[in-house]
């Protein structure tokens, strides 16, 4: 196991290229959580405010807040928007309405630990003894969802700066979906590697899988990529393994909804088959998350829960059908890559090499 330190510069908002923050509480206590529509996006930039629980369920099941780390917070602030209405509730009242907001937001997507993680940080502050006084409670819950944003941001520049030193100067680098500061408060985790390497100096292309079926990577890593002026090109899924093969690949690097015990790795469907293509021709490939995202309760990649999403997103294609009526679709949003096939996992207290459940237990 390999642990490299990483300095604590502090991390703006938004993504680098100057576009709006993928999420911020705006407002005092009765403000709400705005949310950048990503279902809209390259096409259309255009905010929306979160003021109940159902309106951040409904903005983090339908993608217009995704990624792992995103979702995270969005829910640590949805528990506080669906539970602002009971604040001169009795305490065990209350507190009872937390959990039960908690466990409505967890509904919305099962894979991400995140999700389950946030909200039981911010669902702990309840437990705490105020007096009584459910004004502070709801008060210390809300600072607690304003904390996690701003540690999230923090987080993903260290992934950053301890990923940066393994991009390739004058290189390729493959990536999937989307893991950038769309998917976070700011910077990303795998993007994260590439906006701190540009800033180094370092000159390197990018090329993006598109991520069927709902684009992630054309429509959302290719527009933050490119405003950041970082040279990127989209590819098809299946072109990804040629490429590697014609030497244009030197490394791979995705980021992750759950990691488990022994290091096997849930991402965005597809990320399997790129672990083994990179197996097979010598390239590195590298997972960077958050702490945040390691389940240590589930012993290997068995035992994640994988969302399956309805069969429409596959039927269709910007509004126009293109799978015939009768053929049945099969869409799981994520895959899980073994331990065995990861060259290094990439977090904000170092990397871990190689992947073993051994090194992870002692790396915590």
């Amino acid at each position: 196991m390999v642990s490299q330190g990483a300095s604590h510069s502090a991390a703006p908002r938004g993504a680098p290229g100057g576009l709006p923050a993928t999420l911020e509480w705006v407002g005092g206590e009765d403000g709400g959580l705005r949310i950048l529509d990503q279902t809209l996006l390259p096409a259309q930039v255009e905010m929306r405010v979160c003021r109940t629980a159902e309106e951040v369920w409904e903005g983090i099941r339908s993608l217009r807040v995704r990624g792992a780390p995103a979702i995270g917070v969005a829910a640590a602030f949805g528990v506080c928007l669906g539970t602002r209405p009971f604040r001169d509730a009795e305490p065990d009242a209350f507190r009872a309405k937390v959990r039960e907001v908690g466990d409505y937001l967890c509904s919305a997507r099962p894979t991400a630990v995140n999700l389950s993680w946030a909200i039981e940080r911010v669902s702990a502050v309840a437990e705490r003894d105020f007096g009584g006084d459910t004004h502070k409670i709801w008060g210390a819950m809300l600072a607690e969802a304003q904390a996690i944003a701003r540690e999230d941001a923090e987080v993903c520049r260290r992934i950053g700066e301890v990923g940066a030193p393994l991009i390739p100067d004058g290189g390729g680098v493959l990536t999937h979906c989307n893991a950038g500061a769309l998917a976070t408060v700011a910077y990303g985790t795998a993007l994260s590697m590439l906006y701190v390497a540009h800033e180094q100096g370092k000159r390197f292309h990018v090329y993006a899988d598109e991520t069927r079926p709902l684009l992630q990577g054309a429509r959302l890593t290719a527009f933050e990529l490119t405003a950041a002026g970082i040279d990127v090109t989209v590819i098809c899924d299946s072109t990804a393994a040629s490429l590697m093969r014609a030497g244009r690949v030197q490394m791979v690097v995705v980021g992750a909804d759950r990691i488990a015990a022994n290091g096997d790795v849930a991402n965005k469907i597809g990320t399997y088959s790129l672990a083994v293509a990179a197996k097979h021709h010598g390239i590195p490939f590298y997972v960077a998350a958050p702490l945040s995202t390691f389940d240590l309760t589930i012993a290997d990649g068995d035992g994640i829960p994988i969302e399956q999403r309805p069969e429409e997103e596959i039927r269709s294609v910007c509004g126009r059908q293109v799978v015939a009526a009768r053929a049945g679709c099969y869409n799981p949003a994520f895959d899980v890559t073994p331990a065995a096939l990861i060259t290094a996992l990439i977090t904000e207290k170092g990397w871990l090499k190689p992947v073993t459940a051994e090194n992870i237990r002692d790396f915590f």
